[in-house]
C-alpha cells in the first residue's frame, strides 16, 4: 500500500491567527468553509480546535463517498490535525505568518492507497481531486477572514 498526499496552499490577507481560530471554530466558521462535497456535517464532541469530534461525508468524486469521524488535535502553534477514525486519512493544517497582515494555509491530506491498477489510478488522479475541493474550502476561508 503506497501512500497518497494531497496539498494545497494559499496565501490569505489575514492575520495567522486570526485565520487559525476561524479553521478550529469547528461550531462556527468551519461549517461555513465547506463546499458541496460535504454533507451531513455535526459536531459530535468539543468544537473549538483540540479535542473536537466532527463528522462529515466527503463526496470525492461522483462515486466515491468517504464517511468521516474526524479527531482534532493541535500538536503545535498554528497547526490542526483531523484524524479520521474510520481510515488511515489524515488532514494537516498549517497556518503561518506571511508578512504583514497575511497567512499562508498549507492543508495536507495522506492516506494509505489502494493497491494494483486501483491504487495507480488514486496516486494519479485523487490528490488532484481532493486540491481542488480543498482549494474551494481555501476561498471561502478567505473570504470569510478578509471581511
Amino acid at each position: 500500500m503506497a501512500q497518497v498526499e494531497a496539498t494545497t496552499e494559499r496565501v490569505v490577507a489575514a492575520d495567522a491567527e486570526k485565520v487559525f481560530d476561524a479553521l478550529a471554530d469547528y461550531t462556527g466558521t468551519r461549517a461555513k468553509l465547506l463546499p458541496e462535497q460535504f454533507s451531513e456535517y455535526e459536531v459530535r464532541e468539543g468544537g473549538d480546535g483540540e479535542g473536537t469530534l466532527v463528522h462529515w461525508k466527503l463526496q470525492a468524486t461522483s462515486k466515491r463517498v468517504r464517511d468521516c469521524l474526524l479527531e482534532v488535535g493541535e500538536p503545535t502553534d498554528g497547526e490542526l490535525v483531523e484524524k479520521d477514525r474510520n481510515s488511515t486519512m489524515v488532514t494537516t493544517w498549517r497556518v503561518t505568518p506571511a508578512g504583514e497582515g497575511k497567512s499562508r494555509v498549507v492543508v495536507t491530506s495522506t492516506w494509505n492507497g489502494a493497491t494494483g491498477i486501483g491504487g495507480f489510478f488514486e496516486r494519479t488522479f485523487a490528490p488532484k481531486g481532493l486540491g481542488r475541493i480543498y482549494d474551494l474550502v481555501l476561498d471561502k476561508l478567505a473570504a470569510e477572514v478578509e471581511k
